[in-house]
Parts: C-alpha cells; structure tokens; sequence
C-alpha cells in the first residue's frame, strides 16, 4: 500500500469530492463571470427589435422566442450566482410578469461595472454600501418622472389599457401590437369584476389554432375547448348545462353478487333492466331543462345512446382544470356522479357551438351576457412556435393589465427614463464623500445598458444615440427617448411610448438586490453531488445488457 497524504486544511473538514473556492479572485470574480454571461444570453433580446433565442430543453422540445423568463426557465442554469439572477428574474415575472429581461440584463451590467470597481481596488462591501444608497435614490427620481395625472385611470377605457399595454407587447411581437393590443385590452375589460384590484389572469385564456394568420384572431367571450362534442347533435342556442364529474354512464355496483339466471326470458328482462335504468338517468336529467350534457370522464355508448334520443349535446372534458374553467364560465355545479340534478346546480349558456377553425374542430362555449366569467383570445398563426410566442405577448399584455388595475402610473419608455436615471445618479454620486460615490457612478453608468442595446439590436449607432440623448435630458426634455423605426432621437410622449411604473421599480429593485447578493459572497463551497456518476461519465455499454 503506498503512502497516502493526510490531508490538511479545509480537505480535512470536508467529504472528498467538493469543490471549495475563496477568496476575489476565484470567488468574487467567478460569479460574477458567470453572472455576465447569463445577463449576455438575454440583453439581446431585450426590447422590440430584440433577436430570437432557439433553446431545445432537456425534453427535446423546442422553443423560438426572445421572452426572457422562457429562455431562463429552459436554460438549466448550474452556476450558484448565475441561480440568483435567475431566481430575481422568476421574481419578477411572478409579481409583475413582464420586465423579466430588464432584471437581468441590468443586474449583469451592475456587476460587470462592480467587476471595474474590484480591479480599482474598492471593496466589495464599499460596492454594496454604494449600490444600496443608489438603489434608494433611483426610487426618489422614479417617483419624480411619473408623468402627471396617469395615477387615476379608468381599467374600462380601451384607449388607456392599449396605451399602457402597447409597450409590454411590442417588445415581444414588434410590428403587430397595434393587430394584438386591442385584443387583449377587449378581452381583460370584458372580464374585470367590479372591483378592479381582484382581476384574475386565468380568466383570459388562449387557445391556439395553426392556420390563417394573425389578423384572423378574434376575442370570444367563454371558452374554446379543443374537442369535438360526442354524438349527432352540434348545436345548442340559450341552453342549461348540466356537469357530471364521474362520467356519464352505468355504473358498476359496489358489491359483487352471482345471479342465478334459469331461462332465456330472464337473461333478456337482465339486459332490459339496465338499459331501463340508464334511460330513466338520462330522462331525469331531460326532464331538468338541461339540453346538454358534460362528462368528466368517458361516455358509454348506451348512455350516448339515450342521449341522442333526448336531443342532448353531450361534451367530453378530460382536465380537470378545463372542468373547473367550464364551469366557472357557465355557473353550473360539478355533481359527481349521475342522478337527477337540482335546478340550482345547472349552468346556463348563450349558445354552444362545434365550429371548424382551421381544419380543428372546437366547440365554442358563449356566455354574452352571463356575467364577466371568462374570455378567450383564438390565435391563429402558421406555426406553433409563432403560436407559442404570441402566446407569451398575451401573456404579458394580461399581466399587465393586472399590474395597472393596483397602480396605473407610467413612466417614459423607450429608454427615456434610463437616461434620466443615468443623469441624476451622476449628479447624486458627486455630491456624496467617501468611495461609496464611485459605486455610485457606477451604477448611474449602468443604465446606460438600456439605450445602447436598444440601439445595437436595432442597428444604429449607439454611441452617437446616447451622447444625443444626454444632450437632450441636460436641457430639459426628459421624456426624449429612442425612435428606433428612424433610428433617431423623439419624445416619447408623442410616440405614445409608456412604461408601467411598477415594473420599473421591481425590475431595477430585484436587480440591485441581486447584484449584492452576489458581490456578498466571498466563498463558495460545494459538497460533492449526490447519486451514482452521471449517464456520459460511464464507459460505454456499461450497465447495459450484452445483446
């Protein structure tokens, strides 16, 4: 046996198999190597000309888009520091649902200026210290580029919502918000109760048809289920709806018995029996006004049979979760298993529909009049992946709408607030003593990383766009933004260029917060992963059979 070294220092404390860094260099420096590559991937998708990433996930499944929050999701991120952004960005996707991109192509950029700072020979907690300082002041000047008289808005008027919503949608689908907006705006007033504070995103839902395009997508109040109804009949028009979770069909008793049958009459009057007692179900729930019947599970074909001689519609839905949505929609109560139902329990509909969209067939589910239940946007698009993408722009126009019925106040867009931020932290940081200015500056130089990559993913020259800039904000005009279709200097109000207030704040909030995380640690240390070795470390045809 061969001399085998003790070992010492932090080998000793630990399992074998870990992985230890400390200290700037390895440390400090590495998370934040990390962390820039990350912010890289998405900066270039950030805003409308932004590019499209291609990521195939573990499940070989695909996806196109230039949404952030997707792109981070699919992307198995391994790098501890790269998880914070990742985590500040699913932040902020849950609270605000857009400005995913923001949080992190700005936390990268903070800690790529701290990167600077480090090699000047600042130290990090002097970093943080200034960050945090600017972060408070950043809310200051937010609260002070509010434009004036945008905190009260009525969430009705289609005017306001599109023009608030125009932003967040252009820089998913550039070129079709104006075909989009509308859309969307129709759909969230047409579902928003009383109280505009409880709007419920999962009242807007999205069906997708490939085929025709974008401008044959439509707004239809109720639900598109993407089912054919069972049986003849396809159309109903003011109609009660019963619901039947357990399926609709005889059911087999709980008891096991044998049956003693001596002649042929009896086996006959056996079979009578059951086809008596289905009949007399199915009649039952004739007889309670109810023209069409919905199963939660299968449908036997006796049942559909008797169905059939009633005039019921019959409709399969096989998710529990489209049960629930069909009958929030139409007001009727699931009952569990088949027997006569109360009138209370019934649910009513305007008309229920089997249309072909497309060379799909769907049944359409209108409630006009029936209250603010739920809407449906039908996308029509060529492909599944443009489908996909339009879904997330939906997505995001309905998320913030959410965020404007809590706080309607905007903010300039197009990168003029940026600019302005930039402008006033410089002032700040001149102000202060002691190296916390210089975090300081550096942070006001960050938000220069919003114009210049709007600027670059559009082609111009982004040098030449923020000194024109800068210019501009030092004479006054702070809402003077990028045009990026002329590729020149405009007001942002008359471009109609707004951004939620809201998801300024929490982008910039999350984002400092998770640079300082980040600049917080100084040591790393990971135990070795658990399980076997991976499925590549093994030799070939190792633990695999010899055929």
């Amino acid at each position: 046996m061969g001399f085998q070294m003790q070992p010492y220092g932090i080998q000793s404390l630990l399992k074998e198999g870990h992985k230890h860094l400390s200290g700037l260099a390895e440390a400090v420096v590495k998370s934040i190597e990390a962390s820039k590559e990350l912010s890289g991937i998405t900066r270039t998708s950030l805003g409308p000309n932004g590019m499209n990433k291609m990521v195939i996930n573990h499940l070989d499944k695909l996806f196109v888009t230039n949404d952030a929050s997707t792109i981070v999701n699919e992307l198995e991120v391994q790098h501890p520091a790269a998880k914070l952004l990742v985590l500040a960005s699913k932040a902020q996707q849950e609270e605000i649902g857009d400005g995913a991109n923001l949080t992190i192509s700005f936390a990268g950029e903070l800690l790529e200026k701290a990167e600077e700072l480090i090699r000047m020979g600042l130290h990090p907690s002097e970093i943080i210290s200034g960050y945090i300082k600017a972060i408070n002041k950043t809310v200051e000047i937010l609260d002070e580029i509010v434009e004036k008289g945008s905190e009260t808005m009525d969430v009705r008027n289609k005017e306001e919502v599109v023009l608030r919503m125009k932003a967040a949608v252009a820089s998913k689908q550039f070129g079709q918000e104006d075909i989009l907006c509308p859309l969307i705006a129709d759909a969230c007033i047409q579902v928003c109760p009383k109280n505009a504070m409880n709007f419920n995103v999962d009242n807007v839902r999205v069906a997708k048809l490939v085929g025709g395009g974008l401008h044959n997508s439509t707004v239809v109040r109720g639900m598109v289920l993407r089912n054919d109804a069972i049986g003849s009949i396809k159309r109903v028009e003011k109609t009660k709806i019963a619901v039947f979770v357990g399926g609709v069909d005889t059911s087999a008793t709980e008891t096991k018995g044998t049956v003693l049958i001596h002649n042929a009459e009896q086996l006959e009057n056996y079979a009578k029996t059951e086809e008596a007692k289905v009949e007399e179900l199915i009649k039952a729930v004739a007889e309670s006004g109810a023209k069409v019947v919905v199963s939660g599970a299968a449908v036997g074909d006796m049942a559909l049979h008797f169905c059939e001689r009633y005039k019921l519609l019959v409709l399969k839905i096989s998710s529990k979760f489209e049960l629930r949505r069909f009958c929030r929609t139409t007001g009727a109560v699931a009952m569990l298993k088949l027997s006569q139902p109360n009138p209370d329990d019934l649910g009513y509909a305007d008309s229920i529909s089997v249309e072909e969209i497309g060379g799909v067939r769907v049944t359409v589910v209108k409630n006009e009049e029936g209250g603010n239940s739920v809407t449906t946007v039908v996308l029509r698009g060529s492909t599944d992946s443009i489908l996909d993408d339009l879904e997330r722009a939906v997505d995001d126009g309905v998320n913030t709408y959410k965020a404007m019925c809590r706080d309607s106040r905007i903010v300039p867009g197009a990168a003029a607030t940026e600019i302005e931020l930039a402008k006033k932290l410089k002032e700040f940081s001149l102000k202060e003593t002691g190296l916390d200015q210089y975090a300081i500056a550096k942070f006001g130089e960050s938000f220069e990383m919003v114009p210049r990559t709007l600027a670059e993913n559009a082609g111009l020259n982004a040098m030449e766009i923020i000194s024109s800039l800068y210019a501009e904000h030092a004479s006054g005009n702070f809402r003077v933004g990028i045009d990026l279709e002329e590729g020149a200097c405009k007001d942002a109000s008359e471009m109609k260029i707004w951004d939620l207030y809201v998801t300024k704040l929490f982008a910039l909030k999350y984002a400092a917060d998770a640079a300082c995380t980040v600049l917080r640690v100084d040591q790393i240390i990971m135990a070795k992963p658990a399980g076997g070795p991976r499925v590549g470390d093994r030799p070939a045809g190792a633990g695999m059979d010899e055929d």
